[in-house]
């Protein structure tokens, strides 16, 4: 009987890395994480690795040249410094910036040395193209991150991996600018924002939440942001997809950018906020919005830094004809969901909770 291919999975204790564990059944999963994985079925071998330290790069190396990997996804990735526990700048560069390159050299150095490692899979961010990119976002749209320090951070990364991209030798190189994950037990500033609870750290914010408070989103008086669109991509399509690039047969070009979303049309704002029936407010100008919601974040009432409203704001449906061809006959079988299917499944189980003001929250 043939062994199993070898994968090696980045960031395997995360939402994302657990749901690509059930894709990969007839795999040897190689699981990597600063913390141990909820659950280990489907999972060979987890060896815990912090991608911020220097040595990090040998470890990965030790474990590439032990279990010699066909593919490796590199999932590893901090977006929200507040829940994930890594609060200083530094930190979060070195785990997400220095990271993704250590991961990168690794590959290399073991290609050089064993060869092997034919795919090297990293899952991006719509947020490399800025809040507000000039439309149709194609792959070839400028990148444009600024403000929201995991969006520069996304950006420095898939920036790195695109240039090293030629040095990983036979190994083929597929960056995937995914927008906001949706579906059941994810967590993500577009969402925390819709459900309109107050998770931040602070007093005011754990007592709110004890009260069952609901934070109104802000909108600005000017221009019809209601009509701005947002995508989303079910993580579970999300899963499918590196799972069906570990498994693709073709011979695709050494490096391939895609951008991901869920089939369909954006959805208006005006839609989400009807799924996710949080409250709106209407605030006299766009810097007022900002500074309300800083004072939120600064006061610990809300998780959500203020550089993320711009992106939450803003209008950035991306184009997915590249990926429509990529997948061919496997799109709908890869990609079950759309926009609005990955919204509603975030909200299905969700129990209404009482409207708050936020100026009331502050003075509470």
């Amino acid at each position: 009987m043939a062994a199993k291919p070898t994968v090696l999975i980045t960031g395997v204790a995360g939402t994302l890395g657990l749901r690509l564990l059930r894709e990969l059944p007839g795999h040897q999963v190689i699981g990597v994480d600063v913390r141990e994985p909820a659950m280990r079925a489907g999972l060979f071998h987890f060896r815990k690795i912090d991608l911020a330290e220097e040595r990090s790069c040998d470890q990965l190396l030790e474990l590439t040249r032990a279990y010699r990997p066909e593919a490796v996804a590199h999932l590893a990735f901090v977006m929200d410094p507040v829940h994930s526990g890594v609060r200083d700048r530094k930190s979060m560069w070195l785990i997400n910036v220095l990271g993704s390159s250590r991961v990168s050299e690794a590959i290399a150095e073991h290609n050089r040395m064993v060869g092997g490692i034919e795919k090297f899979i990293f899952p991006s961010s719509a947020a490399v193209y800025g809040p507000r990119p000039s439309h149709p976002v194609t792959e070839d749209t400028a990148l444009n991150a600024h403000g929201l320090l995991y969006a520069i951070h996304q950006q420095e990364a898939d920036s790195t991996i695109q240039v090293r991209a030629a040095g990983l030798r036979r190994c083929q190189t597929y960056v995937l600018r995914s927008h906001f994950y949706g579906g059941p037990g994810v967590r993500n500033y577009a969402l925390s924002w819709l459900r309109g609870v107050p998770d931040g750290t602070g007093r005011l914010g754990a007592r709110l939440r004890r009260r069952g408070a609901r934070l109104p989103a802000l909108l600005p008086a000017r221009g019809n942001h209601l009509e701005n669109r947002l995508q989303f991509v079910h993580v579970e399509d999300m899963a499918r997809l590196v799972a069906h690039i570990i498994q693709r047969k073709e011979a695709d070009p050494q490096l391939t950018l895609l951008n991901v979303a869920g089939r369909g049309d954006p959805l208006s704002l005006r839609r989400c906020f009807a799924i996710a029936g949080v409250p709106t407010k209407t605030v006299p100008a766009a810097v007022l919005c900002r500074q309300a919601q800083w004072l939120r974040w600064r006061l610990g009432i809300s998780g959500i830094p203020p550089a993320a409203l711009p992106y939450l704001l803003g209008s950035s449906a991306l184009d997915t004809v590249r990926l429509r061809i990529f997948l061919g006959e496997h799109y709908r079988t890869v990609m079950q969901h759309t926009s609005e299917d990955a919204l509603l499944a975030a909200f299905r189980e969700q129990q209404p909770e009482k409207e708050s003001d936020p100026l009331m929250a502050v003075d509470a």
